[in-house]
C-alpha cells in the first residue's frame, strides 16, 4: 500500500475511534451541571478529527480501496458532526434539540462504519474488549439461507415509524435457539439508532437483538396500547426466520421505553421472559398485570432530573409489594442518559450463560 496513504488512514482510523470514545462518554454523563466541563474535553478531539479528515479526504486512495475509502469518510463525517453537536454551546432553546441531533449522528457514525468492521481496528470498537483479539474471528461465513447482520424492515430509507431494526449476529448459523434481546427507544427516537446501544454486546455474547421503533412519537403510555399487538407481531416474524428461545425473551428500553417496558412487560399476553427497564416510570396500569413472580431488572440515576429518583424508589417498593422478582440499581453518577456500562450486568443477570466468546 502507498505509504502516504497508509498514514492517511492510520491517522484517521486513531482520530475516529478516540472521538467515538469521546462522544459515547459524553453521552454517558451528561448532566446539565457537567456540560461546560464535558464540552472542554471534547475540544481537542474536535480539532484533531476536523484537522485529519480533511487531510484524508485529500489523500488519493488505491483503486481497490476507493469504496473503503469513501465508506471511511462517510463515517467519519458523521463522527465530527456528532461530537461537534455536542461541543457547540447553542442558545438554551437549541440545547436539547443539539443534543438529540448529536446522539442520532453517533449512532449513524456507527451504522455507516458497521459496513467497515472487518477492518480490525473499527471491528474491535464493535466488540467487548475481552474479543478485541479476536474480532477478525467473529465473521464465519454462514450457512447457506441464513441471514446475519445489520437488518431493517424500512431499508435503507428514511426512518418509519412501525418498523424495527434488528442485528443478527454473523456468528449465527441457525443450529441453536438464541436468546432475544429486545430494547427500546426513548421519547422521539427510532430503533434504527437504538440498536447501536447493545450491537457491541449482541456480537460478543451471540443472542439476537431487536429494536423497534414506536408507531407514534413515543410509546403507548397512556390510552389504547397500539404498540403492544406490533411488538408481538415483529416478535412471532423474527421467531419464524430466525432459531429464537422463548424461554430468553428480555424487553428493556430507556425513559418512555423503560415505562413502557413495564406497561407491556407486565401484561397477562406478554412474550417477554424479563424485564430491564432503565431511568423510566411505573405506570399505575402495570400493577394490574401479572407481576408476581415476573423478574425485574430496574436501574436509575440518582441525578436523574427527568424522573428524580424518588419514584423509581417508589416502583422498586411497589414491585417488590406485588411479588416481582425484583433487582434494584441505584446509580450514584447516573443522570437522565443510558449507562452503556449496565449492559453487561443486566445480561449477567437474564442469563448468565451470555458471556463474551
Amino acid at each position: 500500500m502507498d505509504e502516504t496513504y497508509l498514514k492517511s488512514l492510520s491517522s484517521i482510523t486513531a482520530a475516529t475511534l478516540t472521538a467515538l470514545a469521546a462522544t459515547e462518554h459524553t453521552l454517558r454523563h451528561l448532566h446539565p451541571p457537567l456540560l461546560p466541563a464535558l464540552r472542554d474535553r471534547l475540544t481537542p478531539h474536535v480539532d484533531r478529527l476536523e484537522t485529519v479528515l480533511a487531510e484524508y479526504r485529500a489523500t488519493a486512495a488505491p483503486q481497490e480501496l476507493r469504496a473503503f475509502h469513501e465508506r471511511f469518510g462517510e463515517g467519519a463525517t458523521l463522527a465530527l458532526r456528532a461530537i461537534g453537536l455536542l461541543h457547540e454551546s447553542p442558545p438554551a432553546a437549541e440545547a436539547i434539540a443539539r443534543v438529540l441531533a448529536g446522539m442520532r449522528a453517533f449512532c449513524r457514525a456507527q451504522e455507516s462504519l458497521y459496513a467497515l468492521h472487518f477492518f480490525p481496528p473499527l471491528g474491535r470498537w464493535f466488540v467487548e474488549p475481552p474479543l478485541h483479539e479476536q474480532a477478525d474471528g467473529l465473521d464465519p461465513e454462514p450457512p447457506a439461507g441464513v441471514r446475519v447482520g445489520v437488518m431493517h424492515t424500512d431499508g435503507e430509507g428514511a426512518d418509519a415509524r412501525g418498523g424495527f431494526s434488528l442485528y443478527v449476529p454473523e456468528r449465527y448459523d441457525g443450529a441453536q435457539a438464541w436468546p432475544l434481546v429486545v430494547a427500546l427507544h426513548g421519547g422521539a427516537g427510532s430503533g434504527r439508532d437504538f440498536l447501536w446501544t447493545w450491537v457491541r454486546e449482541a456480537r460478543s455474547r451471540r443472542f439476537l437483538l431487536m429494536a423497534p421503533t414506536a408507531r407514534g412519537s413515543t410509546w403507548s403510555l397512556m390510552g389504547p396500547d397500539v404498540d403492544g399487538p406490533a411488538l408481538r407481531s415483529m416478535i412471532q416474524y423474527v421467531s419464524s426466520q430466525w432459531r429464537v428461545d422463548p424461554r430468553r425473551v428480555l424487553l428493556t428500553g430507556l425513559s418512555d421505553g423503560a415505562t413502557y417496558t413495564l406497561r407491556c412487560g407486565l401484561q397477562p399476553d406478554s412474550p417477554f421472559t424479563a424485564l430491564a427497564p432503565v431511568s423510566g416510570v411505573l405506570p399505575p396500569a402495570a400493577l394490574v398485570g401479572t407481576v408476581a413472580g415476573q423478574r425485574v431488572y430496574l436501574v436509575h440515576g440518582a441525578q436523574d432530573w427527568m424522573f428524580p429518583i424518588a419514584t423509581a424508589r417508589a416502583a422498586r417498593d411497589a414491585l417488590a409489594a406485588a411479588g416481582a422478582d425484583l433487582t434494584f440499581r441505584e446509580i450514584d453518577d447516573l443522570s437522565h442518559t443510558y449507562p452503556r456500562e449496565e449492559n453487561a450486568r443486566i445480561l449477567t443477570w437474564f442469563d448468565p450463560s451470555l458471556t463474551p466468546a
